[in-house]
């Protein structure tokens, strides 16, 4: 017993790493971005192209994933994914031209990296039973650091040493760190996983859910606001490198550590409040979920609008926590209309429809920039936060009652 709880510990720490690089390798070309365009002589839309592709390529294979980690065991696949997109990430770094990006960094990287939630998720939770919700918080906490620390780290090494060095390095800690995860865990034992999976009907019945109107509905507002946050995550360090002359690292920073302070304090304080208040009327998670959209809609215009620097940082912030309050409740929202036995294939769908159209967001802020230019297209992203609560208020005011009653006939 103690020699499990030990190596159920080393488990999470290692994959805490691995997550953090997850997260943290998709950042790197935002970050190097002003470094890049001036080495390499791409447009404003080719560049998004390369953005957005990685998201369409982890939005297709999600649900592949999620499918695959129910059949395969979840250590095998995470060795192999870790390995495989810290590879293309190294491998990046030797890029030349738009073709190269594409494969190396949105479909080789992206690739990789789509089968390491599902599993990873499913592991931590087979290992830690009695503190699983712990675990699992712990484990998401990575997140944040990859996508904070990635600005300094990325910025750091690509001013100092070439952009190129930034997907070197990070290539090789991923490296390093599916190598101590196989050598660490090549011993533990595997947890039987069912080998009747009858594939083709659990997909069909997790597509089935859609036919309800308030999934349908959450799903779109989910879409509203990945491409909200895509488009944010691409186009903010060079935006503002651009308009108040920041240096790259400062820049990658700033993008970056604002609103993810008020994203982990939105989503504590969402979750406890969306909680507290189902307890007694499960809809109010939805309407928790809608009035943060609202919320977060004018703090996105103030965030291109502005032209003080200081305003900027407060509008990333309070952005960042209407953005939190909202994704506390993404996944517990939606398990509130969806039966137990399609829910994990129903997340799978969900997220896979919301990357997919999220990845559309640095391609036409792309080709709007030349024109509108970025401080106008980040004010229009407003619209979309906006989009999202009013399907969400529908969703409330039309069908809730009728799917959540047929979710609990089970």
């Amino acid at each position: 017993m103690q020699k499990n709880f030990w190596t159920n510990w080393e488990l999470l720490i290692i994959l805490w790493f691995a997550f953090f690089l997850n997260q943290a390798d998709r950042q790197i070309f935002n970050v190097t971005l002003p470094l890049i365009r001036g080495d390499i002589k791409l447009s404003d839309a080719e560049f998004g192209l390369i953005a957005a592709a990685l998201i369409w390529t982890y939005g297709l294979l999600v649900p592949i994933a999620g499918f695959l980690g129910d059949i395969f065991p979840h250590r095998n696949i995470l060795a192999f994914c870790i390995l495989f997109w810290s590879i293309s990430t190294f491998f990046t770094g030797f890029a030349s031209g738009l073709i190269p990006f594409i494969i190396l960094l949105s479909v080789a990287t992206g690739g990789g990296e789509a089968f390491y939630a599902p599993s990873a998720n499913a592991m931590l939770s087979e290992r830690f039973k009695d503190n699983r919700a712990f675990a699992l918080s712990v484990h998401q906490t990575a997140v944040y650091a990859g996508i904070i620390l990635s600005g300094v780290l990325a910025g750091f090494v690509g001013e100092r040493f070439g952009w190129r060095h930034s997907f070197h390095v990070f290539g090789l800690a991923g490296i390093l760190v599916s190598i101590i995860f196989m050598l660490r865990m090549k011993n533990m034992r595997l947890v039987t996983v069912k080998s009747n999976v009858n594939i083709r009907q659990s997909m069909a019945e997790a597509l089935l859910v859609f036919k309800k109107p308030t999934v349908l509905m959450l799903t779109l507002a989910f879409a509203c606001m990945v491409f909200v946050n895509v488009g944010y995550l691409t186009w903010m360090p060079l935006y503002l490198v651009e308009k108040y002359h920041m240096s790259v690292t400062y820049a990658g920073f700033s993008s970056l550590i604002y609103h993810h302070i008020g994203a982990f304090l939105g989503v504590m304080f969402g979750a406890q409040l969306a909680d507290r208040l189902a307890r007694s009327c499960p809809s109010k998670r939805l309407t928790v979920q809608s009035f943060a959209l609202l919320l977060g809609a004018p703090f996105i215009f103030l965030m291109g609008y502005s032209d003080n620097q200081f305003v900027t940082y407060s509008a990333l912030a309070l952005f960042g926590f209407a953005r939190g309050v909202y994704d506390s409740n993404v996944f517990a929202s939606l398990y509130e209309v969806v039966k137990p036995n399609v829910r994990s294939s129903a997340t799978g769908f969900m997220l896979m429809f919301a990357f997919l159209m999220g990845a559309f967001a640095p391609l036409i802020l792309g080709i709007l920039k030349p024109t509108l230019g970025l401080a106008a297209s980040f004010s229009s992203l407003s619209l979309f936060y906006l989009l999202g609560s009013i399907f969400i208020f529908m969703a409330l005011r039309f069908w809730f009652k009728i799917d959540y009653t047929g979710a609990r006939q089970w």
